[in-house]
């Protein structure tokens, strides 16, 4: 493995762990009433997404690395993923794997045009949020064995 795709995999295994302790942060009350003095109505599930989603990306750009074909911006995010998709039509990539880059994608979507990451209820985001980080940690598991 070279250089540049190890970095690109522990970038991605940071977001990826950082996106686990939100997470907690945001279901466990004993942290965010002892540890951190937070207020129990107060998630942070739509950084849970953002992370997870980071986690894809920075997973995706290691493994186009780690095959020869290098994103950079502008637009990096939208060529990385063209990239990560045309390795998947020609059979490189299992169509899995995109489908679950796809879904975290279209949440960090949807939260920039404020479409569910800013519900009146903030439990309301904890699916979403708990499904992209399985979706994290899957695409990065499977992911980082090919590049080993």
């Amino acid at each position: 493995m070279d250089s540049d795709t190890k970095l690109y995999l522990e970038r991605a295994e940071n977001e990826l762990r950082l996106a686990e302790i939100i997470m907690q942060l945001s279901v466990n009350q004993d942290l965010q009433v002892k540890t951190f003095e937070v207020r129990k109505a107060d998630t942070y599930f739509s950084s849970v997404i953002s992370h997870a989603y980071y986690s894809i990306f920075y997973t995706a750009k290691a493994y186009l690395i780690m095959k020869g074909i290098i994103t950079k911006v502008p637009e990096e995010h939208k060529k990385t993923y063209a990239e990560f998709k045309r390795l998947v039509e020609r059979g490189v990539i299992d169509k899995e794997l995109l489908s679950l880059y796809e879904e975290v994608m279209i949440k960090v979507e949807k939260k920039k045009r404020g479409e569910f990451t800013y519900q009146r209820l903030a439990q309301a985001n904890k699916e979403p949020a708990s499904q992209s980080l399985e979706n994290a940690k899957t695409f990065f598991k499977h992911i980082y064995d090919l590049c080993a």
